[in-house]
């Protein structure tokens, strides 16, 4: 694994640069909820019944320990029917394999299954067959997700029962990372004056830093969709409306994603006051995105490349990229927005497909270029001290060479991952994700990946309703011309 370690740019990151990083971040996104809370007062948006917004909640009094991390651990209602055993029914299973919550089945024999899973490691024969437990934890995650909040197609609050589900049960599999330590030294002072160096033990620092930030995050995704009880807008099936005109569906291809229900909103459109508040939460859930896109990535960045991706990985860039992109990568007037406008990327296929040439290339050109280094040192004990030097010069301008390459690569990465926030992981981070032996690392990725998929999805739906108000606004428009022409 000591290649790993010089031929990635995921290399390990000081703890205290990622403590700025996130906390900055986090900042970030406070600061816009204190912004949201004056403007709100201020124009007089929402009702004032009991619901208050997101930003008016994140500005309150000096949180408490349990509102820091979320909501109170140890105190889930699981635990208080723990003593009493319900009469055993049959139960109804979901489409994701999960047994639903309700009088059927008592909550301790669902989270006894739960913890039953991740203990074999998925493997129900006990045969040893198992996933790892950072697998397991992370597929346990993800699975959550998808049958809680994965079908969040609409703009409204979460059930409350899905609601305490989901805290309840996040809580469970995130109560793991309160036993990940590490340990620091320390001094003990005894009576007499005299010191003793001893071992003390503190959480771990990525977990400290990371995991009541997003728990933060996700207590703000659940009040942004609560702040949508009552709308101007709302939802009806695709199949309702096929009749209608082709340009209100128009920010949906053809049969691309038919489940989904279309918004509606007044002939008229929405009015000025709900239109700036959709606009608010829309810039606010973009910064939620973005602070978990940063988690995530630094989550992914601190695992291992697997040994088994770097030997699968063809011989040179070129192989990698393909003519045009290799072309395109190793000119001197390389530009990465240029290179992307240039690129027909109107599929996700042809995006991931892509962001997979380009990762690779990337880990090619900087082994390449570590292993020249290594091969001139070796030569170097056998050659006279002129063609030392030569060689030296030429394989480190080679190695310069490569490392300005896999830079570029690195830098249109990045921007095709902004240009297309939603995209699917690429190839070496599912690599990552599978062979990766580091539960708390785990616990951050999945937990940050499924509250980005989340705020990633509130942030189209609200496209979509704008959309739609722009529509509407349009036709308006259109009506009034006719009939002044007609007069």
């Amino acid at each position: 694994m000591e290649d790993n370690s010089c031929i990635g740019f995921e290399g390990s990151k000081r703890f205290g640069e990622t403590s700025k990083r996130i906390i900055g971040l986090i900042d970030s996104v406070t600061e816009s909820t204190t912004d949201s809370s004056l403007s709100s007062s201020s124009s007089g948006v929402g009702s004032s019944s009991g619901r208050s917004s997101v930003a008016e909640r994140s500005v309150s009094s000096p949180p408490t320990k349990s509102q820091i991390l979320g909501w109170p651990l140890g105190q889930g209602s699981w635990r208080k029917s723990s003593g009493k055993m319900k009469k055993k029914t049959p139960t109804k299973i979901d489409d994701f394999g999960f047994k639903r919550v309700g009088t059927e089945t008592s909550e301790i024999e669902l989270l006894k299954e739960r913890m039953a899973k991740l203990l074999l490691g998925e493997d129900m024969s006990g045969s040893g067959e198992g996933v790892c437990p950072a697998l397991a934890i992370s597929n346990a995650i993800t699975n959550l997700y998808a049958a809680i909040l994965g079908q969040q197609w609409r703009l409204e609050p979460i059930p409350s029962e899905k609601k305490l589900m989901w805290r309840r049960e996040i809580e469970v599999l995130l109560s793991v990372s309160d036993h990940i330590v590490e340990l620091v030294p320390s001094f003990q002072n005894f009576p007499n004056g005299n010191k003793i160096e001893v071992m003390n033990c503190r959480p771990r620092s990525d977990l400290f830093t990371c995991l009541p930030a997003l728990r933060k995050l996700d207590n703000m995704l659940i009040e942004i969709l609560d702040s949508f009880g009552e709308t101007e807008f709302w939802y009806v099936d695709q199949g309702i409306v096929a009749a209608e005109s082709a340009r209100s569906n128009s920010f949906r291809e053809d049969g691309d994603k038919w489940w989904l229900p279309l918004p509606r909103v007044p002939s008229d459109g929405l009015t000025e006051q709900t239109r700036k508040k959709l606009d608010h939460t829309r810039e606010f859930t973009n910064q939620i995105l973005k602070a978990c896109m940063s988690i995530n990535s630094i989550a992914l960045a601190e695992m291992e490349v697997p040994q088994s991706y770097l030997e699968a990985l063809p011989k040179n860039g070129r192989s990698c990229l393909g003519d045009f992109l290799y072309r395109n990568i190793t000119s001197d007037n390389f530009s990465a927005d240029h290179l992307l406008e240039s690129i027909d990327l109107s599929s996700e296929l042809a995006v991931v497909e892509m962001a997979n040439r380009v990762e690779a290339s990337m880990y090619v050109w900087r082994r390449r270029a570590h292993s020249r280094h290594l091969i001139s040192l070796y030569r170097s004990t056998s050659t006279r001290w002129g063609m030392i030097v030569k060689e030296m010069m030429m394989h480190q301008t080679d190695g310069d060479k490569r490392e300005i390459f896999a830079e570029r690569a690195e830098s249109l990465l990045i921007r095709l991952k902004q240009r297309f926030p939603g995209l699917r992981q690429t190839a070496l981070d599912t690599s990552k994700i599978q062979y990766n032996k580091d539960v708390g690392k785990s616990i951050l990725e999945s937990y940050s990946r499924v509250l980005e998929s989340l705020a990633y999805s509130i942030g189209v739906r609200i496209e979509e309703v704008l959309f739609m108000d722009d529509i509407s606004k349009d036709d308006g428009d259109g009506d009034d011309d006719s009939c002044s022409d007609k007069l």
